[in-house]
């Protein structure tokens, strides 16, 4: 089984991690290092338009606080399972736009239940060969979400991520790249940030 390299984009919604992780993985397979997007969505969007299709509010609404944070993170965990099984599988670089931070601050930011069960779920998965931080204003992303139209997000929320992101234990050994910048430049930066990684492949 060849080695794998996975690279993951994390950071608030709205940061842009989705947009810059597909273009990521378009320009270092251009560049002749085939790479792979890979989507960690814990599928909020879709458990909101089942939620209203039966009268409910929003998917916690739907299926509780206590079951909502589980399935969430069993979606999550099961696209991680699959990214790492792609990358070894065929030796591509993996660009994910989330890992496993992202569901330990998302947890503690709802004040859910279970990151302590969560995290043991998620430690059979390696730590990723680079981790890219695109640091946005909390003001800057919410109006990204509600420019998307598919969802929307509470500045406080937001905000309480972002602390959640920048308070983590490893968040050091992060590459912060400013994700408030026009989006060229953040792929330019990103571009810069992967290519020691790519290179020792």
């Amino acid at each position: 089984m060849r080695r794998s390299t996975m690279v993951a984009l994390v950071g608030v919604d709205g940061s842009g991690k989705s947009t810059q992780a597909r273009a990521l993985a378009r320009r270092l397979t251009s560049a002749g290092v085939p790479a792979v997007y890979l989507e960690n969505a814990g599928g909020r969007p879709l458990w909101n338009r089942l939620a209203q299709a039966v009268g409910r509010r929003d998917g916690v609404h739907l299926f509780g606080r206590r079951c909502y944070p589980l399935l969430e993170a069993t979606v999550r965990w099961l696209a991680l399972a699959r990214a790492v099984a792609v990358t070894r599988l065929t030796g591509r670089v993996g660009v994910m736009d989330r890992w496993t931070w992202c569901q330990y601050v998302i947890m503690r930011a709802r004040g859910d239940r279970g990151v302590r069960l969560v995290r043991a779920a998620y430690a059979v998965f390696p730590k990723p060969d680079l981790v890219c931080f695109l640091a946005v204003t909390p003001e800057l992303a919410r109006q990204r979400v509600l420019t998307r139209g598919i969802d929307t997000e509470e500045l406080a929320h937001l905000t309480a991520l972002d602390a959640g992101y920048r308070a983590l234990a490893g968040f050091a050994d992060f590459t912060v790249i400013d994700g408030d910048a026009d989006p060229t430049t953040v792929a330019a930066a990103l571009d810069r940030a992967v290519t020691p990684v790519t290179t020792r492949r």
